[in-house]
C-alpha cells in the first residue's frame, strides 16, 4: 500500500468580514497517499478552492488559516535540525506546512507542490511569453543558466503535447487557444517535477473535446511522473474519470468520503445522493432516460448557518433532531464515512470509527 504523502488535519480557514467570521473551511481532514488522486467535489462556494489555497498558504487577508495541521512528506525539507528545517533529506519526513517560515514554504511551492488554476487567462502574465514564464519557474527553484531554463521550458511544453513547442514558447498567452493555455499551465506546474499536483477545476472553461484531452493528459502525466493529485471539480462525471478517492464538501465541511466506487454505487449522505440524482442517465444514441432532479433550496448564507446539520434546510429526509445536532463523520463501511445522523450506529452498537 502506498504511503501517505499529504495529511490535512482539522483544517479551519476563515474570512473576517465586517458582519462576522465566515468559516470557509471548517474542520476538514483528509489524506492523499503517494501516487493516488483525491477528488474534492461540491457546489460553488463550498470551500474547495479555499482548501487548496490553504494547503499552499496562499490565502490573503481577510482570509486566514485559524487552526489545523498540513503534514507533507517533503523531499527538500526535514525537521531534523535543531534550528528548524534544513534542505534535503535522504528519507522524506512529514513537515507541518503551517509551522514553517514563508521562505521555507517558497521552496515547497512549485518544486514539491504545484497548482493548476481554473482560468489560465488570469493566471498567466500577459506581458511575458509562455516560454519565459516556464523558464522563470525553473530558475526560481534550481540553479540553472538562462539557456538551460529555456531548454527545460521547451521540453516541458513538448511533454504536455504542445505542437511546435520551440516556436510556441515565444508566443504570448493571448496568442494561444484556451486548451493550449491550460497545457502551458500544466507545463509550469510540472516542470520542476513536484510530488503533488493540485488541479482546481482545470477543465471548467474548456469545451467538451478539449476537456477530455486535458483529463487524458493529466492521467498520463500522473502515471509518467508518479504524481499524487488533489483534483477539484463540481462535475461528478469528471471526478469519476480521474479520481481514486472522493471527498464531498458542503458549507466548508466534508460530508462524505469514500472510494469512487463507494460514492457512485452506495452514496450515504443525502447531499451526495442529490448530486448524483442531478446527473443525466443517458443510454448510447438515446435521450436522457429520466428527468433531472434538482436539489431543492439554495446554499445557505455562510454568516447565518444552521446550528445543527448545515444541509438540514434542503434535506428531503431531515428529522427534528437535525436542527440541533451537527453530526460527525460516521464510518459506514471500509474507508467510507458520512456526516449524517441516519448513518450513526444503532443503539447498543459500538460507533465504527466515528470522527
Amino acid at each position: 500500500m502506498d504511503s501517505d504523502l499529504l495529511t490535512v488535519q482539522n483544517l479551519r480557514s476563515v474570512f473576517h468580514t465586517p458582519d462576522g467570521d465566515v468559516r470557509a473551511v471548517d474542520d476538514v481532514s483528509f489524506t492523499i497517499p503517494a501516487r493516488r488522486t483525491l477528488g474534492l467535489v461540491g457546489e460553488s462556494g463550498c470551500g474547495k478552492t479555499v482548501t487548496a489555497l490553504s494547503i499552499l498558504r496562499l490565502l490573503q487577508p481577510p482570509a486566514q488559516i485559524e487552526r489545523g495541521a498540513i503534514l507533507f512528506h517533503s523531499r527538500g525539507l526535514t525537521s531534523s535540525s535543531r534550528h528548524g528545517l534544513t534542505e534535503r533529506s535522504a528519507a522524506p519526513e512529514a513537515v507541518d506546512l503551517l509551522s514553517i517560515s514563508e521562505r521555507q514554504m517558497r521552496r515547497v511551492r512549485g518544486a514539491e507542490i504545484s497548482m493548476v488554476f481554473q482560468e489560465p487567462s488570469t493566471a498567466l502574465d500577459p506581458v511575458f511569453s509562455v516560454g519565459e514564464q516556464i523558464a522563470e519557474t525553473v530558475r526560481s527553484h534550481e540553479r540553472v543558466s538562462r539557456r538551460g531554463a529555456w531548454d527545460r521550458a521547451i521540453e516541458a511544453m513538448e511533454s504536455v503535447s504542445i505542437p511546435d513547442a520551440a516556436r510556441r514558447a515565444k508566443d504570448y498567452p493571448h496568442q494561444l487557444s484556451g486548451g493550449l493555455r491550460q497545457r502551458v499551465m500544466i507545463a509550469i506546474a510540472l516542470v520542476c517535477h513536484p510530488q503533488l499536483l493540485i488541479a482546481d477545476e482545470p477543465t471548467t472553461a474548456l469545451d467538451v473535446t478539449v476537456q477530455a484531452q486535458i483529463l487524458e493528459l493529466l492521467q498520463s502525466m500522473r502515471t509518467r511522473l508518479a504524481l499524487s493529485m488533489l483534483f477539484i471539480s463540481h462535475d461528478l462525471g469528471v471526478i469519476a474519470a480521474i479520481a481514486d478517492e472522493v471527498a464531498v464538501m458542503y458549507c466548508g465541511k466534508i460530508v462524505e468520503q469514500a472510494s469512487v466506487e463507494g460514492i457512485f454505487s452506495n452514496p450515504r449522505h443525502p447531499y451526495t445522493q442529490g448530486l448524483l440524482r442531478s446527473l443525466p442517465a443517458i443510454k448510447p444514441g438515446i435521450m436522457p432516460t429520466r428527468r433531472l432532479e434538482a436539489i431543492p433550496g439554495n446554499v445557505p448564507n455562510p454568516l447565518a448557518l444552521a446550528r445543527g446539520c448545515k444541509f438540514e434546510p434542503r434535506c428531503p429526509v431531515r428529522m427534528e433532531e437535525c436542527k440541533e445536532v451537527d453530526p460527525p463523520l460516521y464510518a459506514v463501511g471500509e474507508g467510507h464515512r458520512a456526516r449524517c445522523l441516519l448513518c450513526r450506529p444503532q443503539e447498543g452498537e459500538q460507533a465504527p470509527g466515528a470522527r
